[in-house]
């Protein structure tokens, strides 16, 4: 699999089957060629119409799936870090 097959593929929380959104960015170390990470855009502003303020970043760690659509993550939002964009 190649990076950019990840990119714009959905990414569904497990602990509460809710979409948390698509991948719009990774994460990798340059030094070894891993990834660290996904990010994907936070709750957007005014239901969505003015962008993102925030980003999730979730550890490489917590993929527990990755599908040919989908990307299965077992995160507790509340635990994630959230970068202001």
């Amino acid at each position: 699999m190649r990076i950019c097959d990840l990119r714009n593929k959905q990414v569904i929380n497990a602990c509460d089957c809710r979409l948390l959104g698509c991948v719009i960015d990774i994460d990798f170390n340059e030094c070894t060629g891993c990834i660290c990470s996904i990010i994907i855009p936070g709750p957007g502003r005014l239901c969505g119409l003015f962008g993102h303020d925030t980003e999730y970043v979730i550890p490489f760690k917590c993929i527990r799936c990755i599908g040919p659509d989908a990307i299965l993550v077992d995160v507790c939002l509340e635990n994630v870090t959230q970068k202001c964009v």
